[in-house]
């Protein structure tokens, strides 16, 4: 057994020993500002930014259906339809008084105020023309001429 013994340890003595430095670091790069620290402060900068993003459209879309709901109410569906038949019985009425036949006794001209806009229409028999002219609230203009001679109802 001795001679085991000796043997063993002349290995021991004579064998090349190979170490080196025990270093130790975190493995989470949160901890330290080493290698992958930029990338994860990058990550979690866009998980938050992911996020909000996320937050602000469910908000939005939150905010969307709300303001469908409330506009296809009974109440808004009957304002809506009042409000379009009223347009419709001036704009019908303006038309008549535009076209209408009565010689020298019926005005050339009308004009009309519905909502800060300015609506304007001369007749001008001798050309067979109807200028119709729009100038709205932020005193854009648009002007319709419209010839009265090729309509034969």
């Amino acid at each position: 057994m001795k001679k085991i013994l000796t043997v063993i340890g002349l290995i021991f003595v004579s064998s090349n020993l190979y170490a080196s430095e025990m270093t130790w670091g975190f493995k989470n790069p949160a901890f330290h500002y080493g290698n992958g620290y930029s990338t994860h402060v990058l990550s979690v900068e866009q998980l938050q930014h992911n996020r909000k993003e996320d937050l602000r459209k469910e908000a939005d879309a939150e905010a969307a259906r709300i303001q469908r709901e409330l506009e296809n109410t009974t109440l808004a569906k009957f304002l809506r339809n009042i409000e379009s038949r009223i347009y419709a019985t001036l704009s019908k009425q303006m038309v008549d008084a535009m076209f209408a036949d009565c010689g020298d006794t019926c005005s050339n001209t009308g004009t009309a105020e519905i909502e800060g806009s300015t609506i304007t229409w001369i007749k001008d028999p001798i050309a067979g023309t109807i200028t119709l002219t729009v100038v709205e609230e932020d005193g854009s203009v648009t002007e319709i001429t419209i010839p009265t001679g090729e309509f034969g109802f």
